[in-house]
């Protein structure tokens, strides 16, 4: 099964494949930053400002998913020996980078008209903090260990240290007294947010997913560029 991820065989698709996952990111986008800025009712207690949810909330779903993407893939990688899994990690890593940081930064900004400060070391907000000190650790190893086998165990290691984070994230504001409101989409049971708010913000969230995937396949095409230039047939 895992011999479809050889590099050879998916960079003949990987290297087509920006130009038509930009043209979709653009049109979503389009649509979601319509139904987010415009046709989105305002908030009865937050006003205009719950709009920064739109691109905080995405932000902070893609973050978290990445960094287990990342976990599975190591871990994967780690048990069958395959070197393929580990680019893919570290193709991911820069986007999740980013988009955990946006999610700190709009949530701060967020949280000056919302709860009357910039900053509190509430435990969502702690924790998220924590997740982007692991993506930077993680791409701080690859700098350090890039020519050496050594990466492999070390970036795992910091993986699955960095997934137990993940839940915590999750359930901090169910777990403890937090600033963050309790959950307010649930899979599992009646969600508590509109409609009018949640699909524009489920648009939002699958425009972040093409950008992230965007930034992913530049990084992975790059990376097997480099392999290929080396003279390597795989890895």
């Amino acid at each position: 099964m895992f011999k479809h991820f050889e590099p050879n065989k998916i960079f003949s698709i990987t290297v087509k494949a920006p130009k038509y996952v930009l043209l979709l990111f653009v049109i979503i986008l389009s649509i979601g930053l319509t139904e987010a800025l415009i046709l989105s009712p305002e908030d009865y207690k937050q006003s205009h400002s719950v709009r920064i949810m739109y691109v905080h909330v995405p932000s902070a779903w893609i973050s978290l998913g990445i960094f287990s993407s990342i976990t599975f893939f190591s871990v994967i990688g780690y048990i069958f020996k395959i070197r393929n899994f580990f680019l893919i990690s570290k193709s991911l890593a820069p986007s999740g980078l980013v988009f955990s940081i946006i999610a700190l930064v709009t949530g701060s900004i967020w949280g000056k008209p919302t709860w009357g400060t910039w900053w509190a070391w509430d435990a969502r907000i702690t924790s998220m903090l924590i997740l982007v000190l692991f993506y930077l650790i993680y791409l701080v190893a690859w700098r350090i260990y890039e020519k050496d086998e050594k990466v492999f165990k070390v970036t795992t290691i910091i993986t699955i240290l960095g997934i137990i984070n993940v839940p915590i994230i999750k359930y901090s504001v169910d777990w403890w007294n937090t600033l963050h409101q309790p959950a307010s989409i649930n899979i599992l049971s009646k969600s508590t947010i509109h409609t009018s708010m949640l699909f524009p913000l489920l648009i939002m969230t699958a425009a972040f997913a093409l950008f992230s995937l965007l930034i992913f396949l530049m990084k992975y095409n790059t990376e097997l560029i480099k392999i290929k230039n080396k003279g390597l047939d795989r890895l």
